[in-house]
Parts: C-alpha cells; sequence; structure tokens
C-alpha cells in the first residue's frame, strides 16, 4: 500500500529555488592529479610560426649551429625548398617536447624526405633519424620504400618503419601538397595526414620497445630516447617543399 504526500507551500518554493541556482550554476569537468588535487586542465599555447615565408630564420643545419645553412636549401614561392642532395637536414633552432605541429609538404617525383621530431643535436650521432623517429615524406607511386618495410609502414604520413598505418593510401601524388599534424603529449603520439590520422603510438615504454625491437632500429642507442629535442625536414637527396609551418607547445 502506497502513501502519497502532498509538497505544498514554503516546501515547493523551495525545491524551485534549490533548482534554479543548480541550472545557473553548472558543473565543470575537473582534473584529479595523482596526489589526489584538483587542478584546471591544461591550457594549449600559442601558435608560434617555424617560417616566416622568406627567410630560414629559427632553422639550421644540423651539427653546424650558427653556421651558414647550405644554398641547396632555398625559398621558393613561399616555401622551403630543397633543391638537390647534401644540404645536410635542416633544424629548428629550438626543441619541443609536447607539442602539435603541422606543416604541408610536396614531394617530387620519385621522391623521399621525412618530418623527423625529438632530435638530439650530439656529434656522436651524425644524422638526425638516429635519434628521431619520422614522419614519412614519400611519392608511394614511384619511390620503392613504399613497398618495402612491413605493411605500407614506409609509406607517406607512417611512423616510418615502425607502423603499419592505420589509413593508408591518405597521400596525394607527387607535385600536389599535402597537410600534416604531429601531436606529441605526455608519452603518446597522434599523426594525421590530410585529416586522416595515419598513426598513434607511446613513444615509451614496453610497446614502444617492441616496435623498435622489429624494425631496422633495432639495437641503435639513441633512438627514440630523448623526450625533447629539434625538428628536422631530411635532406633525403631528392627535392622537396615545405610551407605553413607553426607549432603549439602542451
Amino acid at each position: 500500500m502506497y502513501t502519497y504526500v502532498s509538497i505544498t507551500g514554503g516546501i515547493s518554493a523551495s525545491l524551485l529555488a534549490l533548482t534554479l541556482t543548480f541550472n545557473a550554476n553548472p558543473v565543470t569537468t575537473t582534473t584529479i592529479n595523482s596526489a589526489g588535487a584538483y587542478e584546471a586542465p591544461a591550457k594549449k599555447g600559442p601558435w608560434e610560426t617555424l617560417f616566416d615565408g622568406k627567410t630560414l630564420k629559427g632553422w639550421h643545419t644540423y651539427l653546424k649551429t650558427g653556421q651558414p645553412i647550405s644554398d641547396k636549401w632555398t625559398i621558393d614561392n613561399g616555401a622551403i625548398h630543397l633543391t638537390a642532395g647534401g644540404a645536410g637536414d635542416l633544424v629548428t633552432d629550438k626543441e619541443y617536447g609536447n607539442f602539435e605541429l603541422e606543416i604541408e609538404w610536396r614531394i617530387a617525383e620519385g621522391g623521399n624526405s621525412g618530418i623527423i621530431y625529438h632530435v638530439h643535436e650530439d656529434p656522436k650521432y651524425k644524422a638526425t633519424y638516429q635519434t628521431g623517429p619520422e614522419m614519412q615524406v614519400l611519392d608511394n607511386e614511384r619511390h620503392p620504400d613504399a613497398k618495402q618495410g612491413r605493411d605500407g609502414n614506409r609509406t607517406a604520413g607512417a611512423l616510418y618503419d615502425l607502423q603499419k598505418p592505420i589509413t593508408p593510401n591518405a597521400a596525394k601524388p607527387a607535385g600536389e601538397w599535402n597537410k600534416a599534424r604531429l601531436v606529441i603529449k605526455d608519452g603518446h603520439a597522434e599523426q594525421f595526414l590530410n585529416g586522416k590520422k595515419i598513426a598513434d603510438y607511446p613513444t615509451s615504454g614496453p610497446e614502444w620497445d617492441k616496435m623498435v625491437s622489429e624494425s631496422k632500429f633495432k639495437g641503435w642507442e639513441g633512438f627514440g630516447k630523448y623526450s625533447t629535442g629539434h625538428i628536422a625536414l631530411q635532406d633525403h637527396g631528392n627535392k622537396v617543399w615545405y610551407r605553413n609551418i607553426r607549432i603549439r607547445e602542451l
């Protein structure tokens, strides 16, 4: 048997006031850190332009800090252009840890290049790829790398030689512009090409170590060991263009 109770007068008014107060002050999402304390969500830093479209200010040749940059790295209609091999990789003066990078690239027919991050600049490492993982830049149709490696892990946009592309064939043909995005945050990375996710992986830990052990980088002393470093544009001996380069720290 149920007993019905009527809520009237002051009780109803109180409930109404409580409801209005709750709706006027919605609950906001907070984060609880490992110590159990509440903290505000992390704010992203402002976008920083890495290429002004006119000069190579903010860049230098790997292992040649303060030296003139090779004239094979030129400015072509608002883009950084590698005209021929032998120039050396171009690297940012500044180092980055957690960041979001946006960059557009165009590769010549049969060409190969790469965007390499967390590069540790030290004379004992003769090349940027000895320490930094690479987002592949490639003419998939003509360059043999596209068919080497395993399951397409050397094709354009892929984490070079380490992970099968999540979305294959996202690259545009040689001679056309591609838009890439790279996000590195607290030991995790995502790579995108033309709006499609290509790679998703940890940058350290057991899963990363397993990926490396099954790749050409197995046994390389410094590969993938650094959580901060320079960003590099690779000289692989082929013509390549880069433009609209910007970054923000996370």
